[in-house]
C-alpha cells in the first residue's frame, strides 16, 4: 500500500507540473509576438532639397523679375528640410510710374515617422492648409482657386486682388505637392504710381509655369527617376514641429519681404 501511494503521488504531481509548463509556454507564445510587433510605415521618397535659389531657371527670373539682381534666402532655412528664397523688382520708367514684382519659393520636405505617418500624407495635410491659409487673407477681393494639373502629385492655385497705399496689387499663390515635398509660390505684380496694373491671366501663367519648374528641381535633386506614383490623398496631421514652424517661415516671409510695398500676403 505505502509503495502503491507514492507511485500514485508522483504521477499526479508530474501531471500537474506537465500541464502547468504547457500553459506557460502557451501564454509565452501567445503574448509574445504582440510584444515585439512594432508598427511600420513606408519610407519616404524623397530625402533631399535642392537649393531654393537654385529651382528656377535664369529665363525664368528674367521673365518674372527683370529687376532682381539675386535671390534672398530665408533666415529659417535648414537644407534637408525646408528652405525659401525671394526675388524683389522694381522697374522705374521715371514719371510714368514703376512696375513692382515680388516672387518667393517655398520648399518644405515631410520625412516618414511612425507616429506622425508617411512623409507624403504628412506633406498631403500641409498642401491643404496652405491652400486654405492663401485664401484667408485681410483685403482680399476677386478671389478664386483653381485647381492646377500637370504640376506634381497636386498643385493648386489660388488668385485674388489686393489694394495697398502704393497700388493695385494681383497676388498669384501657387501650392504644389510632389511625394513628400510641398512647393509653395508667391508671385504679385502691381503698377506704382500711376503705371498699368498687370494683367491678372498673365501672371498667373507665370506663377504656374515657375512653380512646375521648382517642381522639376526637387524631382531632380532627389535623381532621375526616383518619383514614384503618389496619387495619396488621405488627410493626415503633420506633427506641431512639423507643420506649425514651416507654416510660419511660409507666409510670414512674402509680407516682411515685399518692399516697398509690403503687398505680400498676411494670414490670418
Amino acid at each position: 500500500m505505502l509503495i502503491t501511494a507514492a507511485c500514485s503521488s508522483d504521477s499526479g504531481d508530474s501531471k500537474d507540473k506537465g500541464s502547468g509548463a504547457q500553459q506557460s509556454a502557451t501564454a509565452g507564445s501567445s503574448k509574445s509576438p504582440s510584444a515585439s510587433a512594432s508598427p511600420t510605415v513606408q519610407a519616404a521618397a524623397y530625402g533631399k532639397l535642392p537649393g531654393p535659389c537654385a529651382v528656377l531657371s535664369k529665363k525664368t527670373l528674367t521673365d518674372l523679375v527683370p529687376k532682381a539682381k539675386s535671390g534672398k534666402t530665408g533666415s529659417s532655412d535648414a537644407p534637408a528640410t525646408r528652405g525659401s528664397c525671394s526675388w524683389s523688382s522694381l522697374d522705374n520708367n521715371g514719371v510714368k510710374g514703376s512696375q513692382f514684382r515680388w516672387l518667393n519659393v517655398s520648399l518644405l520636405r515631410f520625412d516618414s515617422d511612425a507616429t506622425r505617418g508617411a512623409g507624403d500624407k504628412q506633406a498631403h495635410a500641409y498642401f491643404t492648409q496652405q491652400v486654405k491659409d492663401a485664401q484667408n487673407v485681410d483685403g482680399a477681393k476677386n478671389a478664386k482657386v483653381l485647381p492646377v494639373s500637370g504640376v506634381g502629385a497636386e498643385a493648386t492655385l489660388v488668385r485674388y486682388d489686393l489694394t495697398k497705399k502704393e497700388g493695385a496689387f494681383k497676388q498669384q499663390t501657387m501650392v504644389a505637392r510632389v511625394e513628400n515635398v510641398v512647393v509653395t509660390l508667391d508671385y504679385n505684380g502691381a503698377g506704382l504710381a500711376g503705371e498699368k496694373t498687370p494683367d491678372a491671366d498673365g501672371l498667373s501663367k507665370d506663377a504656374q509655369r515657375a512653380a512646375k519648374e521648382a517642381v522639376a528641381a526637387v524631382t531632380a535633386a532627389n535623381g532621375e527617376g526616383s518619383a514614384r506614383s503618389s496619387s495619396s490623398k488621405a488627410p493626415a496631421s503633420p506633427s506641431a514641429s512639423a507643420s506649425k514652424a514651416p507654416s510660419k517661415s511660409a507666409s510670414a516671409s512674402p509680407s516682411s519681404s515685399a518692399s516697398p510695398s509690403k503687398s505680400a500676403t498676411k494670414k490670418n
